[in-house]
């Protein structure tokens, strides 16, 4: 979200300043052809933003995989699978569809192996309710640090807990066919960034004197 936020804000305030005409870098030639200083300007932008948005959604660390947490200290990761539905698939926090789900817990750091672990899945945002439990493992050790279960899934919200021996609980907030609309958002800036710098780049040679030529002789 902070990321979208600052994304947002670049690009206003980038827009801002190639509106007004305030970056400075003169009229440049190309081929012969003179570029507007805001086409150049936009250009230049597109040139530093296209990174960022590409570093953003690859070269993730295991430590900024959303499956992955912090259970006492040790990493864990978490996949969920629905072979009916789609084979190969495999998701985390964000499951498209209801029915029987296969869930797994990687228990990635050897710590955690010899250690018994309690797997816990409830319905809604509650921890204690009971009666919300849809599935439950008990604490059990895993050599192969691998835990496996599964679980019937209607449309909502559960949390999946992960319970070790001896630490704290640590959760994933598990949302069922439902629109994750800041996920949506976060996905749709890159091409719209982009879309809306080459249509500034496309409005710019639109002015120019040459494309002006082109309709007066393409209309004679």
């Amino acid at each position: 979200m902070i990321t979208m936020f600052l994304t947002v804000v670049a690009l206003s305030v980038t827009a801002g300043v190639i509106q007004r005409g305030t970056l400075r870098f003169g009229r440049i030639r190309l081929n012969g052809k003179v570029l507007p200083r805001r086409a150049i300007g936009a250009f230049w932008f597109l040139t530093i933003l296209l990174p960022g948005l590409a570093g953003a959604h690859g070269n993730v660390t295991m430590e900024e995989d959303s499956c992955v947490q912090r259970v006492g200290g040790n990493l864990v990761h978490f996949n969920a699978y629905q072979p009916q539905n789609e084979a190969k698939a495999q998701y985390c926090t964000e499951i498209p569809g209801e029915g029987d789900t296969f869930l797994v817990v990687d228990l990635v750091d050897p710590g955690l192996r010899n250690t018994p672990v309690g797997v816990r899945v409830v319905r809604g945002l509650s921890e204690t309710a009971e009666d919300e439990t849809v599935a439950y493992w008990p604490p059990a050790t895993h050599p192969d640090g691998v835990v496996r279960g599964e679980a019937k899934l209607v449309k909502g919200l559960y949390k999946l807990i992960i319970t070790p021996e001896g630490f704290s609980p640590s959760s994933y907030l598990l949302r069922v066919q439902q629109i994750d609309y800041a996920t949506i958002t976060r996905k749709a800036i890159g091409p719209l960034t982009i879309l809306l710098l080459f249509a500034l780049i496309g409005y710019e040679f639109s002015k120019s004197k040459r494309f002006r030529n082109w309709r007066l002789s393409s209309h004679s």
